[in-house]
């Protein structure tokens, strides 16, 4: 489905781009550049062969992406030749020698632009972490793209316009003339070069803009996050019962939060998996759903009808649905959490704190005062830990001396024990109904086997055929579970997980905040809590917490991508100034990137969307189109 809407908005583009320079230019010399598109694509698509990438949303999209700017080079040498043609002085002249004094008058400037985009698309791929490997496709391709484009622009551009322009020479005298928006533009130009005081309101004026732009980020108009969220036709409902749960108070909390899921009317149907886990998917894979098992745990599987049939996006309905859903689990003591696919790289959640450190017991208390903080926190829902409750072990330790009594040894009561509670597979039988053989497994009743009680009952026979109760036999100790202790990296972890909802929905606003609340937390005497951003504890020696999940992969990305914009601006500069060996010319060309930011941050405003690591891709590769239209004025 997304390969498919992929191609389609990649066939809408190349129309769109064909039918632009169509308008502009002629339809002759959008043939002539149209023909560039599939040439440069083909080729690139070999590129993508040759480095082992399949065709997949990534380089699709990277494709896509390629189109707007392959065309540029091909458009130049097109409008050059068309404007050598139609000169009067070149009546006359071969056709041929019109075409390679075109090409040669406008040869270095695009080579040198050319190469100021791949400069600025190209350090993207050196983005390390969990993204490089996704993200790599698109800057190798639009930089092969590019380079392939130039080729196309000075070998196939230039035989086709000899072929389709060449009975164009001479006929357009009235293309001296100029047009309204060539005195237009020489009339607001005019005043800005030789009007001091228009030069100086036109620059504050930008300046302003700049200011504004950056303001709707501070005010949270525009909002940084990893990835929009995406429209997907599923979420899922995660129950988690208080410990010692029956399987049957988990249902009755399940099917009552199936009965509203089933008045919400985008949902088409619903399957509840209480006390295991649902099938395998994505969502379950990465945050480790499909390991749950146990009488206190549940899942609903959501199905939507199709995002073609309704207008609410999957990620409105999830947090519509989220309130009803918590009130209900506030009844039973229950945590709650509605789960979303994640729209990127696989995270536990996005926001996770792991707590490190050398006793265990001291992690989970800091671990607990710190889901006190999520829970505490506007905007920070589904808070959950991975901290255990404490449970209950009963042990039954056997008097050996009665067992010998009575002629029964310790083995005999162990498997007598496990057989009551776990179950012995004793045979198969057929059904008509069931297409394999079903097992039969001989286990006591629930109800005979639901307290110490009822398994002291049980007999067990002795040597000589005598029946003897255990409860005869042991003495039952109540002792507390062990609780399972998770590592990372081999070091013992407790992670605290919430996901964010409400206005602003992304994690780097989350963070500022429970950063703030964290420097209040109450440590035990003696005890210091270290806080990482992106890198983990060298050791567990020390207290010591840690913020993963989706914000670390937004730290990580953004921080390379920033990187790799820096790397842009030297690579441009140096570029720039070998070229027109000057110091000075550069600034001038580079001064156009910033002012960028006036119309892409307050067009994200409008649109109600994310700043995300895709518009931060957007606007290096924009920095390289802006210098490229500098660099050919100049």
């Amino acid at each position: 489905e997304k390969s498919n809407e992929l191609l389609l908005h990649m066939m809408i583009a190349i129309l769109s781009v064909s039918l632009l320079i169509w308008i502009v230019l002629g339809l002759r010399e959008a043939g002539i550049v149209a023909t560039a598109i599939p040439v440069t694509l083909a080729l690139t698509l070999a590129v993508f062969y040759f480095y082992g990438y399949t065709l997949n949303r990534i380089t699709l999209f990277a494709l896509i992406f390629s189109i707007g700017i392959l065309v540029d080079d091909a458009i130049v040498v097109v409008e050059n030749m068309t404007r050598h043609y139609r000169l009067p002085e070149n009546r006359g002249r071969a056709a041929v020698d019109i075409a390679l004094e075109a090409v040669n008058e406008v040869g270095n400037p695009t080579i040198l632009a050319t190469f100021a985009v791949i400069a600025a698309i190209l350090p993207m791929a050196f983005v390390s972490g969990l993204m490089g490997p996704y993200m790599r496709p698109i800057p190798i391709g639009a930089s092969a793209a590019m380079v392939f484009s130039l080729l196309v622009a000075f070998i196939v551009t230039p035989w086709a316009s000899l072929r389709l322009l060449k009975r164009q020479s001479g006929h357009h005298d009235s293309h001296d003339r100029e047009g309204w928006t060539t005195r237009a533009y020489r009339r607001v130009m005019g005043a800005l070069i030789h009007d001091r005081r228009w030069r100086y309101t036109f620059l504050l004026g930008v300046a302003l803009l700049l200011v504004g732009a950056f303001s709707l980020v501070a005010l949270k108009f525009v909002r940084v996050k990893m990835l929009p969220f995406d429209n997907k036709s599923e979420f899922q409902v995660i129950v988690d019962m208080p410990e010692g749960t029956t399987l049957e108070g988990t249902a009755a909390v399940t099917r009552e939060v199936g009965d509203y899921i089933r008045t919400v009317p985008e949902v088409t149907d619903y399957q509840m998996y209480i006390g295991t886990a649902s099938p395998y998917n994505f969502n379950g894979l990465v945050r480790h759903y499909f390991l749950r098992r146990g009488a206190n745990v549940a899942d609903i599987q959501v199905n939507l009808v199709p995002k073609g049939q309704r207008s609410a996006q999957s990620h409105d309905i999830a947090k519509r649905v989220r309130p009803a859903i918590q009130q209900i689990a506030v009844r039973y003591l229950a945590r709650v959490k509605v789960s979303e696919t994640p729209p990127g790289p696989p995270v536990l959640q996005t926001l996770v704190a792991e707590v490190y450190g050398p006793n265990y017991q001291r992690q989970i208390e800091v671990a607990r005062q710190i889901e006190d903080i999520f829970d505490k926190t506007e905007g920070v829902v589904d808070v959950d830990s991975y901290i255990e409750d404490p449970q209950v072990k009963y042990h039954f330790v056997v008097d050996k001396e009665k067992a010998a009594l009575n002629g029964v040894s310790a083995e005999q009561v162990a498997a007598t024990l496990r057989i009551a509670i776990e179950g012995m597979n004793v045979g198969l039988t057929h059904q008509p109904q069931e297409k394999e053989d079903v097992p039969i497994v001989l286990r006591l009743p629930r109800a005979e086997r639901s307290s110490v009680d009822d398994l002291k009952q049980i007999k067990v026979i002795g040597q000589q055929g005598n029946l003897v109760s255990l409860g005869e036999l042991v003495r039952v100790e109540e002792q507390t579970a062990d609780q399972s202790i998770y590592h990372k990296n081999l070091m013992p972890v407790v992670y605290v997980t919430g996901d964010v909802a409400g206005k602003v929905e992304s994690p780097v606003y989350a963070i500022l905040q429970l950063n703030e609340a964290l420097d209040h937390l109450k440590l035990p005497e003696g005890y210091g809590l270290e806080r990482y951003v992106a890198s983990q504890p060298f050791s567990a020696d020390k207290l010591a917490m840690k913020w993963d999940g989706e914000w670390h992969i937004t730290y990580e990305v953004f921080r390379d991508l920033g990187l790799a914009f820096a790397a842009v601006l030297v690579l441009i500069y140096i570029l720039v100034v070998g070229w027109f060996q000057s110091f000075k010319t550069p600034l001038t060309i580079m001064a156009a990137i910033p002012f960028s930011l006036v119309g892409i941050l307050p067009a994200h405003a409008l649109m109600g969307a994310f700043f995300t690591a895709t518009s931060m891709i957007g606007f290096i590769a924009g920095a390289g189109i802006v210098v490229r239209n500098s660099i050919i004025l100049v």
